[in-house]
């Protein structure tokens, strides 16, 4: 079903951004969607070769740093650097989950740390957004970053670390609504 699904969903994404009314961040936003449907059509064959894995982790990590410039980017009602606080408990997450990935990473060390400083920072700018954009965007976004944090460790426990039952399950549904909030959050923002 993923084989299916999978190629089709971000699309669906890209297409409500594109025929939404202009705004100065479109084109940051459709690169990020762009960049994942890239990451998702390689991470298919990803059990054909490890260069699959590899390319499309490049491909999320390029739609990652476009969400960190998206986020940055957007309007604000207010500048808070209260966010910072968090910034510890970003880090334990990042220390945790490199800790238990890096005895079975191998050759994947450098693009696996390299991947997860970039996925927290983009967790860190959706903290921070969330004291900066106006209600209800701030929480959607927030909440969209945190489930793509969820899903990409659920993969990496997955692939690196044990095998975790209903993982697909588990990786596809928080990966979508986590795209899905993004989106919505950036648009929602947009209008107000």
């Amino acid at each position: 079903m993923a084989w299916w699904l999978k190629p089709l969903l971000i699309p669906f994404l890209i297409s409500l951004v594109a025929i939404s009314d202009k705004f100065k961040t479109q084109k940051i936003l459709l690169a990020a969607l762009f960049f994942s449907w890239i990451g998702d059509v390689l991470l298919l064959f990803a059990d054909k070769s490890t260069l699959f894995f590899i390319f499309g982790l490049i491909a999320f990590l390029l739609a990652h740093l476009a969400y960190i410039f998206l986020f940055f980017k957007q309007p604000k009602i207010n500048s808070s650097r209260f966010y910072l606080r968090f910034i510890p408990f970003v880090g334990i997450y990042l220390f945790g989950i490199l800790s238990l990935l890096w005895p079975s990473l191998n050759e994947m060390k450098i693009p696996v740390t390299i991947y997860a400083v970039v996925i927290s920072t983009m967790l860190l700018m959706s903290i921070k957004a969330f004291y900066e954009w106006e209600k209800p965007s701030n929480l959607l976004v927030v909440i969209g970053a945190l489930l793509f944090v969820i899903s990409d460790s659920v993969l990496a426990i997955n692939k690196f670390y044990k095998p975790i039952p209903i993982s697909a399950v588990l990786i596809m549904s928080t990966y979508l609504a986590a795209q899905f909030l993004i989106v919505k959050s950036i648009l929602t923002n947009k209008e107000n």
